[in-house]
């Protein structure tokens, strides 16, 4: 049985305080170690748009370990309070997921994220997760713009994509989904943190 300790022990990658919901931290993804927890996670009926329904728990210890064995791709599990709540995954868009279907810049990268599926959801959770998450990708300076490819369906996550400023190119038919494909600029994520302090020392919600 897994703990806090047992996680936060593990080398943490990026941190973040949230002024209303306190310590969040990514580290690396143990394939064999975490594969039990994210099974369960991807498998979830509130998991549909992370297109790993139907995954044998083999199936997801396999995905995680060719993720941790390419030179183009990571994925790391969040870590709320020193619990996992959250998956990420970064990419490099010109050879992951969108090669051969945008025009890749220098300084791109691809992301995907995933809060656990919970039936006792916090105020505000999953913006302060890709606030995170965000903010792990631009603290690298070799960054200069963000790139996803959510499912056109996913209203919740355009919603969310948009408060940390993301902006809607344009719609592509991959084969497994439509999807917005979007952009973060450097510059776009700096206003948008700007603008949610602002909002959150005015005492506004968030989702």
């Amino acid at each position: 049985m897994s703990s806090a300790r047992t996680h936060r022990h593990r080398r943490t990658v990026h941190t973040r305080t949230d002024a209303r919901l306190g310590e969040f931290a990514l580290r690396p993804v143990d394939p064999a170690g975490d594969a039990e927890l994210l099974h369960r996670w991807v498998t979830d009926p509130k998991s549909a748009y992370w297109l790993m329904q139907n995954a044998t728990l083999p199936d997801v210890e396999r995905e995680f370990a060719d993720i941790a064995a390419s030179e183009h791709h990571d994925a790391f599990l969040g870590l709320h309070e020193g619990e996992p709540r959250f998956l990420t995954e970064r990419y490099d868009p010109a050879h992951i997921e969108l090669k051969g279907l945008y025009d890749a810049e220098p300084g791109d990268v691809g992301m995907h994220f995933l809060c656990a599926p919970t039936d006792t959801p916090l105020q505000g959770f999953t913006l302060a997760v890709i606030h995170t998450v965000m903010d792990m990708l631009f603290a690298d300076p070799h960054t200069r713009r963000v790139v996803v490819e959510p499912d056109v369906r996913n209203t919740a996550v355009h919603a969310l994509n948009e408060a940390v400023g993301f902006h809607i190119e344009r719609t592509l038919a991959k084969p497994e989904k439509d999807a917005y494909l979007s952009m973060c600029t450097r510059a776009d994520f700096l206003t948008a943190r700007a603008a949610l302090a602002d909002r959150a020392a005015r005492g506004g919600t968030s989702r």
